[in-house]
């Protein structure tokens, strides 16, 4: 058996968005900004993309603006952001995907901004209390908290963030990579400046993401060229991505309530069953607790062990593929930066596993059994 565990950092894509992206990589391939037949037509087809990417997430499609994926869309809101506004102090954390902490910390080294980092608890969780502390201070903030957290799946209130951000009048920005298209986003009703999105972590393509910009928020362009996305991001667009990400999008909220109810019910089973087989095992973050993390994202703390060091590659032998922590950084040799910011024991095993509709109760079944086969001391004592 083949298990794919690793759906936090891609999934797989949808049959049915690779037939939507197919005629727009043979038959229609006119340049968008061309004012021809050929190009009126993958012009439309795009702002076709744009008005229902917008229906989705309930905004105007003049808010909705396509990028190469989610790390572009997190550096141009918090860069632009704070280039068009004057913002000299940002509110982050040390658990944010490197998209976002990697682009502050080196904003900070050019000593464009001031870093402050709010304080979270032994799981994980944001204190808002230091959260409004911050706020207080005089000079306006820009504040960048992610809504889903991609190592260990701990979910943000970003509707009480933003509120505060109103209250104090600060820019909220929010990476919500991990929670577009798997949780419902009405940008009505959530106070927030800026979010963003990646077609491929939920079945669309890779290589094109998504930026809301709220109606208000002005902000100038990261990349420069041709005045595409209304002179917001020069660069011919990328035609089938982006239908791509619209229909993986719209299938994604059309079946969201059965899809999250099946995917909840395995990472559910892959709970008990290690709790159950592997006697110390342990959940990093609060990706145990259903209610409080995302559904899709596990991070098992495992037991002491001579062989955790080896645990992916084992687990790779196995035919199971998963992460140690994000992808992004899967290859660092300093480990990953979200367990090592909440202290959690090097010592021990730590593996995320991530599931998509596309996992069946077999798969889980295997990983339990496979990862018990690893630990047969522990089991044994």
């Amino acid at each position: 058996m083949q298990v794919y565990l690793d759906n936090a950092a891609t999934t797989a894509l949808d049959p049915a968005v690779l037939e939507a992206m197919l005629p727009y990589m043979t038959d229609y391939y006119g340049n968008p900004s061309s004012t021809h037949a050929h190009g009126r037509q993958t012009r439309s087809a795009i702002e076709q993309a744009r008005k229902k990417v917008a229906e989705l997430l309930n905004v105007t499609p003049s808010e909705i603006f396509f990028t190469s994926g989610g790390t572009e869309a997190d550096n141009t809101a918090i860069r632009c952001s704070i280039d068009s506004h004057g913002i000299r102090r940002v509110i982050s954390s040390p658990l944010e995907h490197h998209a976002v902490l990697h682009t502050l910390q080196e904003l900070e080294k050019q000593q464009k901004i001031q870093l402050d980092l709010v304080e979270f608890d032994e799981k994980g969780d944001i204190n808002l209390n230091h959260l409004e502390e911050l706020l207080q201070q005089p000079e306006q903030a820009l504040v960048s908290l992610m809504h889903g957290n991609n190592e260990i799946g701990n979910l943000t209130n970003i509707q009480q963030i933003g509120g505060l951000c109103a209250e104090y009048n600060a820019i909220f920005h929010s990476d919500t990579v991990q929670t577009m298209a798997h949780y419902p986003l009405d940008l009505k009703e959530i106070p927030v400046h800026c979010i963003v999105g990646s077609a491929h972590k939920y079945h669309g393509p890779k290589g094109v993401g998504v930026l809301y910009i709220a109606k208000g928020h002005k902000i100038c362009p990261l990349m420069h060229g041709g005045g595409q996305e209304r002179n917001m991001r020069g660069g011919t667009e990328n035609l089938y991505g982006i239908i791509g990400l619209a229909k993986a999008l719209e299938l994604s909220y059309a079946h969201l309530g059965e899809h999250a109810q099946h995917i909840k019910s395995l990472k559910q089973r892959m709970i008990e069953g290690l709790q159950e087989q592997i006697p110390g095992v342990q959940f990093n973050g609060t990706s145990d607790d259903l209610e409080k993390s995302l559904y899709t994202v596990l991070n098992v703390s495992l037991p002491l062990s001579e062989d955790n060091s080896m645990l992916l590659f084992n687990l790779d032998l196995q035919r199971i593929s998963a992460s140690g922590g994000s992808a992004c950084s899967s290859g660092a040799q300093s480990g990953s930066h979200v367990l090592r910011a909440l202290n959690c024991d090097p010592q021990r095993g730590a593996v995320r596993f991530s599931f998509s509709r596309h996992n069946t109760t077999e798969e889980v079944d295997y990983v339990v059994k496979t990862l018990k086969s690893l630990y047969p001391i522990v089991v044994a004592q």
